[in-house]
């Protein structure tokens, strides 16, 4: 309770008249409470406007406690003695109160005022609108100003309408309660989509815009993305015309890390297409004609919708005849009859055909054609093996490559033709059950082989061209379609040659000599060694065994190496390459050989370094013998008489001779 003092004046004006003091209070205290409301009023008005200028909560408190001060006031003066006149009034009251009662009045006042947190999204009512700024009130000590550009979504918004609103702030720097409409949005949007995700409820969206890969959908106030596959069962042709429009979507995917959600119109669509396709696949048989609308042209086939599931039909199952693409049979939403060759009730698919509705273009190829016949046809596909030619609309033979010349050597059919030349051909194979043909143009130009004994008889020397080359031999074209082989063996009387790339090279020019003609097996055998006389006949004078020549080690092996004595080669064995020193003989040294071997007939040498010193020291211990015995034979014609000492020296030299 608050003490209250009363002065000596105060005491003396107790006496004056009750009723003059009442009235002229009243009319004081009427006229300040006027003026205070008046003045409090001014203040929210001026924090309604702009939020820009706050005002202190304490100064509306103090207004508030002089209301309550002068109410007081009012309440005291009917109960003491009024005053003839305003002049003689005086009234004087000073109230105060302790820090406990403060605290007290304090924790009152909060008490009266709602629960409210940071971050919590709250149900406020709009109390005032302009163009700048919306005021709610959410029953707290003070109202929040929110910016009016977080309704512009909102254009009939009134005062009164209840909102959503986030506590950012209960009070900031200024006292103000910041609050939030667009973040409360969000985050009852956030979870009405999470909710939409686990349940699969069905949610209502705006698409707002064309994007890359698809369309921008406002679901809740959140920019959701609409895959262009999800829009729906069929392809879409034109995406603009979606923009603007309200339609229902289900979540699908929702990543809160990225802010990202993903909805879907298909899934609905196909959710009630489920009962339908079973329905329709239940009706389903192999060789039934249905009819249905062309839906979407690929590369690789057409999609057809019979009337609530799709078909396909295989670009190889549109014509009987070679196609590029599936426009050039049907079109766009065109409507059609279709075969229905298989189909997958697990899942769901059908293969369909169109072709198979008319008869196979192989019954209608001429009866009288046969094997033997010339043909004339178009070229449709280029192979490496081959060429296919088009006879007629959905009939094929295959010219392969071997069958266009009568070169052996094979090269591509792009070297012959190109795709749509005509061309002439003879019918090699024909067969009408399986429907296959085989053609061939080399049978119409006269075949080189069969006047080939006379053209090219045994001993013909030629130059010719060498075309490519084996381990054994080489290959050279004689003329167009008759080619040749030269041996490896036949290529040099004296030269060891591993290859023949060694010799020659592709494309070059060589002299030979016709060895044989197999007309039948069409082969020629060819020689180059023999257009040059064999020199063995003059190595087999050269060479004889035990003859001494100087050679030059050229190549070593693990058996033996390769000698190059004039212009022959000759081979060394390992052992004999032992020098006098013990040591062996390396490429590049040039020493005396002895011909150990010589044979005309398989034009082999063989020849040793080491018999060569062997001989020589051999020759010398000979030599030595003899000198030894001549000067033996010289003592004992000179002695007569021998001594001890000559018999010593005699048995000396007789030791030597053995």
């Amino acid at each position: 309770m608050a003490k209250k003092s009363h002065k000596p004046d105060e005491l003396n004006a107790e006496s004056t008249d009750e009723k003059s003091i009442s009235k002229i209070d009243n009319e004081k205290i009427n006229d300040i409470s006027t003026k205070e409301d008046e003045k409090a009023e001014i203040v929210v008005d001026e924090l309604s406007v702009s939020s820009n200028k706050n005002i202190e909560t304490e100064s509306v408190d103090e207004i508030n406690d002089t209301k309550e001060t002068i109410v007081d006031n009012k309440k005291s003066s009917d109960n003491s003695q009024s005053h003839n006149s305003e002049k003689d009034f005086q009234f004087h009251e000073e109230i105060t109160y302790t820090s406990k009662e403060i605290e007290d009045l304090t924790k009152t006042y909060v008490e009266t005022l709602p629960v409210i947190e940071d971050k919590q999204v709250l149900n406020g009512t709009v109390v005032r609108i302009n163009d700048k700024v919306v005021v709610v009130d959410i029953n707290f000590k003070s109202d929040g100003v929110i910016n009016a550009s977080e309704f512009k979504y909102n254009k009939e918004l009134k005062i009164g309408d209840s909102v959503e609103v986030l506590v950012e702030q209960q009070e900031d720097s200024y006292g103000q309660l910041k609050l939030s409409h667009r973040r409360a949005r969000i985050l009852q949007a956030w979870k009405k989509v999470n909710i939409a995700l686990e349940t699969g409820e069905i949610v209502n969206g705006q698409i707002k815009s064309r994007t890359k890969g698809g369309m921008i959908v406002d679901v809740f106030g959140i920019e959701c993305f609409l895959p262009g596959s999800q829009i729906d069962v069929k392809p879409i042709r034109d995406y603009e015309e979606y923009v603007g429009k309200e339609m229902q979507f289900k979540v699908v995917k929702v990543n809160e890390s990225f802010r990202n959600v993903v909805v879907s119109h298909k899934a609905l669509i196909e959710a009630d297409l489920v009962v339908q396709t079973k329905e329709i696949m239940s009706k389903l048989e192999k060789g039934q004609v249905l009819e249905g609308t062309v839906k979407n042209i690929t590369s690789y086939g057409v999609f057809v919708d019979l009337g609530g599931i799709d078909g396909l039909i295989h670009i190889t199952d549109l014509s009987w005849g070679r196609i590029s693409h599936p426009e050039e049979v049907v079109n766009l939403d065109e409507v059609i009859k279709v075969v229905i060759l298989d189909f997958d009730e697990d899942k769901s698919r059908i293969q369909l055909g169109l072709k198979q509705l008319g008869s196979h273009p192989w019954e209608s190829l001429d009866s009288n054609l046969k094997v033997g016949d010339e043909i004339e046809g178009k070229v449709v596909v280029l192979a490496d093996y081959g060429v296919f030619v088009e006879i007629q609309a959905g009939i094929e033979a295959l010219l392969h490559v071997s069958e266009m010349s009568w070169s052996s050597h094979l090269r591509s059919a792009g070297d012959f033709y190109k795709v749509g030349e005509t061309v002439k051909a003879q019918i090699l194979t024909l067969d009408r059950e399986e429907r296959k043909m085989s053609l061939g143009i080399k049978q119409m130009l006269p075949d080189p082989w069969s006047k080939i004994d006379k053209n090219y008889p045994v001993g013909t020397k030629l130059k010719v061209k060498v075309r490519n080359f084996t381990n054994f031999g080489i290959f050279v074209e004689i003329e167009e379609g008759v080619d040749g082989l030269i041996h490896i063996s036949d290529l040099s009387w004296t030269k060891k040659i591993k290859h023949p790339s060694e010799f020659t090279s592709v494309d070059s020019s060589i002299d030979v000599i016709v060895l044989d003609v197999d007309k039948d097996s069409r082969k020629i055998s060819l020689g180059h060694k023999q257009i040059l006389e064999n020199p063995w006949d003059a190595y087999a004078e050269k060479f004889k065994a035990n003859s001494l020549h100087q050679g030059t080690v050229k190549e070593m092996y693990d058996k033996g190496a390769i000698v190059q004595i004039d212009e022959i080669e000759a081979f060394c064995p390992k052992k004999h390459l032992i020098k006098e020193d013990d040591s062996r003989a390396k490429v590049g040294d040039n020493v005396q050989f002895k011909v150990i071997e010589f044979s005309k007939e398989s034009k082999k040498i063989l020849v040793s370094h080491t018999s060569v010193h062997m001989q020589i020291e051999h020759e010398e211990k000979q030599k030595s013998k003899k000198q030894i015995s001549s000067n033996l034979k010289k003592i004992q014609k000179s002695q007569k008489q021998s001594t001890l000492g000559d018999l010593e020296e005699l048995n000396k030299i007789k030791d030597e001779i053995k």
